[in-house]
């Protein structure tokens, strides 16, 4: 069986409304890492643009809340904020724009479906961004942010309370004391790192659950935790 072309870079740069003067970023922002050949820098690959792209999200998503919802508190900011930089936010935007179709992978990543994976999309998603910052500047990062992130900012598909202020509530109205989080597990490369976090709430199994930081980790356990209860989280 032939194997299918990937569609050009200039479709691509027609869906994000936006041309590079520069490809060459543009081509790194699509390429993970096991695409890379042996003989080659990581650096080649998307992970530097990551980074960069995700504090241009940030700061992006950061200063439309505060244009938007100029009545808000920094917590209720925080969680918005939050909710809408997480990775499988940005894995849902990498996938209306297409970009699993311009990925470069490995064999083997491909083989395992690594185009479809949110973990991989929502790097993607990153890179871009930043790779839009490095050739344009800030506005049209900018803009592509907006275009990706404005209507998910007037309508959140999750509550605003995060999960361990709603454990937090639920377990201080049962008149027990807070939850408490233990750090199990570290683990990946010191750039991209991964932790595994527990909650233990008096009266109940303690359970873990894993996130791209300690924080990520304690919502995430808190939430599982709630989910294995059948808690409601909360909302503003």
């Amino acid at each position: 069986m032939a194997r299918r072309a990937k569609p050009s870079i200039p479709a691509l740069e027609e869906r994000l409304g936006y041309n590079f003067a520069n490809r060459t970023l543009l081509e790194q922002a699509l390429t993970h890492v096991s695409a890379i050949n042996s003989g080659r820098l990581r650096s080649e690959s998307y992970q530097r643009l990551e980074f960069l792209g995700d504090r241009v999200l940030g700061l992006t998503v950061s200063e439309m809340l505060f244009a938007h919802f100029p009545k808000a508190t920094e917590g209720e900011m925080s969680r918005r904020l939050a909710e809408l930089v997480r990775l499988e936010t940005c894995a849902e935007v990498a996938e209306e724009w297409g970009l699993s179709d311009w990925l470069r992978l490995g064999a083997g990543e491909a083989s395992t479906g690594g185009a479809r994976k949110a973990a991989i999309l929502g790097d993607v998603c990153e890179a871009l961004i930043g790779a839009v910052f490095l050739d344009g500047g800030y506005a049209p990062a900018r803009a592509l942010v907006e275009k990706g992130w404005a209507q998910r900012m007037q309508q959140p598909r999750r509550p605003l309370r995060d999960p361990k202020t709603s454990l937090q509530e639920w377990a201080q109205a049962r008149g027990n004391p807070p939850p408490v989080y233990r750090e199990i597990e570290r683990a990946g490369p010191a750039h991209k790192p991964e932790f595994t976090i527990a909650v233990d709430v008096e009266g109940f199994a303690s359970i873990e659950a894993r996130g791209a930081s300690k924080r990520a980790g304690e919502q995430a356990a808190a939430r599982a935790f709630m989910q294995r209860e059948n808690i409601k989280e909360g909302k503003e």
